[in-house]
């Protein structure tokens, strides 16, 4: 239910700016304002994912709990796809999320209503139920060496 009221708000919300602050400062400004955000917040967004890469790369080489550079990777590209999308709403989302301070806090918020109850880290080995008709083995292919054409027929033909 919560998905179909933002469906429905955030729309809302974007045309009534527009409106407003395209009636203050005219519809050029507007749109020209709209257009720097994105191409801003798409740099911003490529530099603050770098830093957030890297942060996760050094928590998995040190063996750390990945979740919350995760989770701030996530929030970064949740950021840039706010900020692409055109209006001054999600664009103000957008640059909120990108403050390492706010993702902190927006961390904390949904950690407290949210529980990891395992991770794990690869692929899980397979394992198959012990069979004793089933003998594994390894094995290679032997290619024989074809004899050489010879030019006579092959004796199923008549010539």
């Amino acid at each position: 239910m919560w998905l179909l009221l933002a469906f429905i708000a955030i729309p809302l919300i974007e045309i009534t700016l527009f409106i407003k602050v395209g009636g203050v400062i005219g519809l050029g400004w507007t749109l020209a304002i709209v257009l720097l955000t994105a191409i801003a917040g798409s740099w911003l967004v490529r530099m603050q994912g770098a830093v957030a890469m890297a942060d996760l790369r050094s928590s998995l080489q040190e063996l750390r709990d990945p979740r919350e550079p995760i989770a701030h990777g996530a929030m970064i590209l949740l950021a840039g796809a706010l900020l692409i999308s055109p209006g001054f709403f999600t664009d103000t989302l957008g640059i909120l999320l990108l403050i390492k301070p706010v993702r902190a806090a927006v961390l904390r918020f949904l950690s407290r209503r949210i529980t990891v109850e395992r991770f794990e880290f690869g692929t899980p080995p397979r394992r198959e139920p012990h069979r004793p008709d089933i003998i594994d083995g390894d094995f290679t292919e032997i290619d024989t060496p074809t004899p050489p054409e010879r030019n006579r027929p092959s004796g199923w033909t008549r010539h």
